[in-house]
């Protein structure tokens, strides 16, 4: 995913992915994440952006009356220019075409054929 860097990028932020333990310390945070030879652990100082990976928190599942309380509360709306973000496209699509047909393959009797081929029309042994 690609969305966490790109904003951390185009804010000028540091970052964090994928993050299975976050820490909050002063004006600090340590994060850290698992990587293949074991855990990284990562200190920003903030604002920061930090991505997570699925094993940082277990989900609570919402009871009855807090589901009915929730459709009650008004819910706030914006608009982009409400919250100073400039929403103009920053990717511009040059071209768009097809990949070149591909012609129909070829089937050989035996090794010595197939060699015979790479060798003289192929060219690549």
């Amino acid at each position: 995913n690609q969305t966490g860097q790109m904003l951390a990028a185009l804010a000028d932020l540091p970052q964090a992915t994928f993050a299975s333990k976050v820490e909050v310390v002063g004006d600090k945070v340590n994060v850290t994440r698992e990587v293949d030879g074991g855990l990284e652990t990562v200190a920003l100082s903030t604002p920061a952006v930090i991505t997570t990976d699925l094993r940082l928190n277990e989900p609570r599942y919402v009871t009855l009356p807090n589901i009915m309380k929730a459709k009650k509360k008004q819910l706030d709306t914006f608009k982009p220019e409400d919250l100073g973000v400039d929403v103009t496209p920053r990717l511009k699509t040059v071209k768009v075409s097809e990949p070149a047909k591909r012609g129909a393959g070829v089937k050989v009797a035996d090794v010595a054929a197939l060699v015979d081929k790479l060798k003289n029309e192929a060219k690549v042994i």
